[in-house]
């Protein structure tokens, strides 16, 4: 499949969020709820790594960090998303984002990157343990969906051999 990973704009914001919103019906990509506004999700995520997967205008699939705190010895640690539209999953998207983002995150001085996957998402633990990442253990009960059930967290780490060495 044709694609080039590209710099997020807010003119893909639409079909990035239709995108999220997928995910985020699926019940295993995140507790959120809901999509917020791209004001929102852009106060929320660093400028520096914001990607989209597209072939023309299509916007296949996204990857963006955010940070993981807000005291400055951190600012080298940052948490992962990656989510790909339904059509176009199993296609090698996700690798080519994650890696990307991988690669430019180091460029701009990012030591570690995180992700908490909900357990059952065996496809997500798989993807990021193949781009470098270890499981390094579960938060049990940390999130309740809106059914009710409530799901473990399994915490993956990729620490750069490039950066903060």
């Amino acid at each position: 499949m044709d694609f080039a990973i590209e710099e997020m704009q807010p003119t893909d914001w639409p079909q990035v969020s239709v995108i999220y919103l997928a995910g985020i019906e699926t019940g295993m990509a995140t507790f959120q709820r809901d999509v917020p506004s791209w004001e929102e999700w852009d106060h929320g995520h660093y400028e520096s790594c914001r990607l989209v997967a597209r072939f023309g205008d299509t916007v296949f699939g996204w990857a963006a960090l955010t940070p993981t705190s807000s005291r400055c010895v951190y600012a080298g640690v940052a948490e992962v998303s990656v989510y790909i539209g339904e059509a176009y999953k199993g296609q090698g998207i996700g690798t080519a984002l994650l890696l990307e983002l991988i690669r430019r995150s180091e460029e701009n001085g990012f030591w570690t990157l995180q992700a908490g996957i909900i357990k059952e998402n065996m496809p997500s633990r798989e993807l990021h343990k193949k781009c470098g990442f270890k499981e390094l253990g579960i938060r049990e009960r940390l999130g309740q969906m809106p059914n009710g059930k409530w799901y473990d967290v399994v915490l993956l780490e990729r620490r750069s051999k490039a950066v903060g060495i």
